[in-house]
């Protein structure tokens, strides 16, 4: 009697025994309905037993084996494996996180009729993969832009390479890292292979999928991201597993495609928060990815203007090959950086003289300008000066957000919102006065300021849907638009010809924040929407308003110097004992009342004391924002100078918090190598 070993959804670190007597090992990987408590799930075949810990009498039979798809290959469970294991995550969780919802309920798409396939006269033993058709890789040609030197040599690193290899192309704004990235993958291609190639957003997946498909017309190029239809997913999944997908393009979800022909993965923007799925599996998929090139033996390329330090810090210690790209592919020029000291100034809505003043040389040229706030709505804040009263969200530790637009009130964390009160809900007066500013009111005081001007806010609310964000950037590329006022939406991969100054406004908050690695960020984004301006002809120039304009990261930034920026702080950090120096990992708790929450960690911290010989265990705190969708969290941080001492250690101390009994209402997970504090 053969009993399927089965990984289902459920938050146990532990497989199912279930009795099949019509089953084989080709059934490893297939998907399978059981049944579980009073219903069924859907889940997968993990391996098969002779034996089971649990007396056969008192194993199941299965519903279903669904073989109406080919079974997941080896390598895909061989990496969710891994994510299980590194993570510490139940492999059910994470298989069904893998799998489009389609395909984890146990449905499958309609199929469109399959369209002749040229098969390629000789394909070679290394691009021949059983039970998928060798196809005809070769693509229309087009006009291809000659390359820069550096381009060149970049390009020939990665064609060259034929086996596992971690390259970091460190490029600055404008380098041309995107072309670099098509001519290997034309290589890839030409070679019967795939290529991978993820990006952090999903704004920028369209723009991106029409440069890749007009660059390989012949090339199937199929797209990954959350906000697809659930059919389409499903589909892109079965045609990358399939063989037919060339080349899958994707945000951090587009890691875990099958692709039998795999020859190449590509990151772009590595340095991106965006990569760290931050709930339920909270994987980076930019270390992922480097798992799966080493597990195919495949080269990958980290991209970045400004990448990650620790990125950075492997490429100066020889674990990444680093191929630098030094200048713009188009423009002559990187544009000039200017500190505009804020201090002593009376600003105009939070906008100097000097910056005011550039606007309107920009509008006499005819000349576009981005004005840069990462800050939506109208003000942070709506608040009664007599007696205090201040919008808070009361399901969490944050204020509530002024729109002004369709006079609501709206809390950025968890979506509450409220209608704008008429007065002071503990006073009465009816002057309430907005605090703080936002793109909303940034625009309405330049539409005031400047009447001729077409002023164009770029925001999550403004680009709410895919249509609206194309819409948008048509706009823009139109030259509908002549003064956009944005957030980070636009800060990458975007090309605006007549786009010659970008203000920087309200950055200086970050650079005295908790969180160590807020300058890495301040930094990388004010790098990246400056290199917005002057990418063609037209020179560009970046406003920087500060009070602080002796510190280093401006100077840093004037000089287009990411090296040396990245060097001081690698030294910080190196003193300070954090990553990439060190490994963390962050257990945290919610519940309804902080004390539940610090008093299980507590619990959980005396539970991994005997077990923490090289790790270092800190007290429980609460979260920077204590309180989230009306739950108040907690959190324990775990730190050790030996990644394999700490993965060692959280296995062990998994095993007994799983264990153990949880107080009703108290939820808990583990964050490996986490990016937010």
């Amino acid at each position: 009697m053969n009993i399927l070993r089965v990984a289902l959804d459920v938050p146990l670190p532990r497989l199912f025994d279930y009795l099949a007597p019509n089953s084989d090992e080709s059934d490893i990987g297939r998907r399978v309905d059981v049944p579980f408590g009073k219903g069924s799930k859907t889940g997968i075949i993990v391996g098969l037993s002779a034996e089971s810990e649990q007396p056969e009498n008192r194993l199941k039979a299965v519903g279903a084996i669904l073989r109406d798809m080919p079974a997941l290959p080896p390598d895909w469970l061989a990496l969710c494996e891994f994510c299980a294991r590194y993570y510490q995550t139940p492999l059910g969780e994470v298989t069904s996180f893998a799998l489009p919802p389609m395909l984890r309920r146990g449905k499958l798409p309609r199929m469109p009729k399959a369209p002749a396939v040229a098969v390629s006269p000789a394909p070679s033993s290394r691009d021949t993969v059983p039970g998928v058709e060798a196809r005809d890789m070769t693509f229309a040609a087009t006009a291809l832009p000659a390359l820069l030197p550096a381009q060149q040599a970049a390009v020939a690193a990665l064609t060259a390479a034929r086996e596992f290899q971690t390259f970091l192309l460190h490029g600055v704004t404008g380098s041309g890292k995107t072309e670099v990235y098509l001519r290997a993958i034309a290589e890839v291609l030409a070679g019967g292979g795939q290529a991978l190639m993820l990006v952090p957003e999903i704004a920028l997946t369209p723009q991106l999928e029409s440069r890749v498909a007009a660059r390989f017309p012949g090339a199937q190029v199929v797209c990954a991201n959350s906000g697809m239809a659930d059919a389409a997913r499903a589909r892109g999944f079965l045609d990358a597993q399939a063989g037919r997908a060339d080349i899958v393009l994707g945000t951090r979800l587009a890691v875990f495609m099958p692709l039998p022909r795999l020859r190449l993965i590509v990151v772009d923007e590595e340095h991106d928060a965006s990569f760290k799925q931050q709930e339920g599996l909270r994987y980076s998929a930019r270390d992922v990815a480097i798992w799966r090139a080493q597990q195919r033996n495949i080269p990958i390329v980290l991209g970045s203007a400004t990448p990650s330090l620790e990125t950075f810090h492997h490429a100066g210690g020889g674990r990444y090959r680093l191929l630098e790209l030094p200048e713009r592919a188009v423009a002559e020029d990187m544009p000039s950086v200017r500190v505009v000291d804020t201090r002593r100034q009376k600003l105009q809505e939070g906008l100097s003289a000097e910056l005011l003043g550039a606007l309107e040389l920009r509008l006499e040229r005819g000349e576009q300008s981005l004005v840069f706030l990462n800050r939506r709505g109208y003000a942070p804040v709506l608040a009664c000066p007599p007696c205090g009263w201040i919008s808070r969200c009361r399901r969490c530790a944050a204020n509530l957000v002024l729109h002004l637009a369709d006079r609501r009130l709206r809390c950025h964390h968890c979506g509450f919102e409220a209608a704008i009160p008429r007065a002071c809900p503990d006073c009465g007066n009816v002057d309430l006065l907005p605090f703080g500013r936002g793109t909303q009111r940034l625009e309405a005081m330049l539409g005031e300021r400047f009447p001729q001007a077409r002023v164009l806010r770029i925001d999550r609310d403004s680009a709410s849907t895919p249509k609206k964000w194309q819409a948008l950037l048509a706009s823009i590329h139109d030259g509908e638009a002549d003064i956009l006022v944005g957030t980070q939406m636009l800060a990458k991969g975007h090309d605006f010809p007549r786009l010659t100054l970008v203000g920087a406004v309200g950055a200086d908050a970050a650079l005295f924040a908790a969180d160590f690695r807020a300058p890495e960020r301040l930094f990388a984004q004010l790098m990246q929407v400056g290199g917005r301006s002057g990418r063609a002809a037209l020179p560009g120039e970046v406003l920087i308003q500060t009070e602080h304009p002796q510190h280093p990261l401006y100077r840093a930034l004037q000089a287009h110097d990411y090296a040396s920026f990245a060097l001081s702080q690698l030294a910080e950090r190196r003193i300070a004992g954090f990553p990439p120096f060190s490994f963390q990992a962050m257990l945290r708790a919610e519940a309804r009342e902080m004390a539940q929450a610090l008093d299980f960690l507590a619990t959980a911290r005396a539970a991994a004391e005997p077990l923490a010989a090289e790790v270092t265990l800190y007290d429980p705190v609460p979260m920077r924002m204590q309180r989230l969708m009306a739950l108040e969290r907690g959190q324990l941080l775990v730190e050790s100078l030996s990644r394999p001492a700490l993965q060692a250690f959280l296995g062990k101390w998994m095993e007994r918090l799983y264990t153990q009994k949880m107080p009703a209402g108290l939820r808990w997970h583990l964050d490996v190598d986490p990016l937010e504090f």
